[in-house]
């Protein structure tokens, strides 16, 4: 099987391409020049491909489904993503731990846990998180915004995972199945917290009395009761 000569090189790291198209749009990340401007939010990118996808955001198109539950998504990199919730597939594991995960960007951010890395950094008053998720969420109790509103009650959030999280109370969604007994859930922690049933484990552990519970909320309603003892 012959393969392309790669002859076109950058000359900024010395990678080699076989079409002077490609080396042209890698190019652009060195230079970070961002020629394709959205005419809704004026919002740039340097690749054309980049802006169609930006594009869907503002047209509601989501033209990737899922076979198994009929959920739609913006780009094919989300659907192979979600489409691990059905298969249990999580290729993605800590060499430090050995936890594995379904998603790079989640192994990423839990390897945080364990280098103490919190690059998210907060203009108003410097605090850092992990994650940018957190630092949304804390940015808006500053702001008091709360931009993404449900179009069928009316409640709005700080951010879309939450609104999408709140919208299957309406939907009666439920994506994430067990594996084991096929129950359903809205929320992969619901579905996580439920595993444990099937698995006998208690991860939950009380340094006070030594009780290991299944369910963090346990965890929690057993420390109270340590409180109350001591007051």
């Amino acid at each position: 099987m012959q393969t392309r000569e790669k002859l076109h090189t950058c000359k900024t790291c010395e990678k080699s391409f076989s079409e002077k198209s490609i080396l042209l749009r890698h190019t652009k990340t060195h230079t970070g020049e961002k020629i394709h401007s959205c005419k809704t939010c004026e919002k740039t990118f340097s690749q054309s491909s980049d802006l169609m996808i930006h594009m869907r955001i503002h047209t509601g198109e989501r033209p990737y489904s899922c076979k198994t539950c009929g959920k739609s998504f913006n780009q094919s990199g989300h659907l192979m993503a979600h489409q691990r919730i059905h298969t249990g597939e999580r290729p993605y594991s800590c060499t430090t731990c050995g936890k594995t995960f379904s998603q790079g960007s989640n192994l990423l951010s839990h390897m945080r846990c364990h280098t103490g890395e919190k690059p998210h950094v907060c203009k108003t008053r410097g605090e850092r998180f992990t994650t940018s998720a957190p630092l949304k969420i804390h940015t808006a109790s500053h702001t008091g915004e709360r931009p993404h509103p449900c179009q069928a009650c009316g409640k709005t959030f700080t951010t879309r995972c939450n609104l999408l999280r709140h919208m299957r109370m309406h939907t009666g969604e439920k994506p994430y199945v067990c594996e084991t007994c096929g129950e359903r859930f809205t929320l992969s922690t619901s579905l996580k917290s439920h595993k444990t049933i099937h698995k006998g484990e208690k991860p939950y552990h009380c340094k006070t009395c030594g009780k290991m519970f299944r369910q963090s909320h346990h965890l929690s309603l057993n420390m109270k009761t340590h409180k109350q003892q001591k007051s």
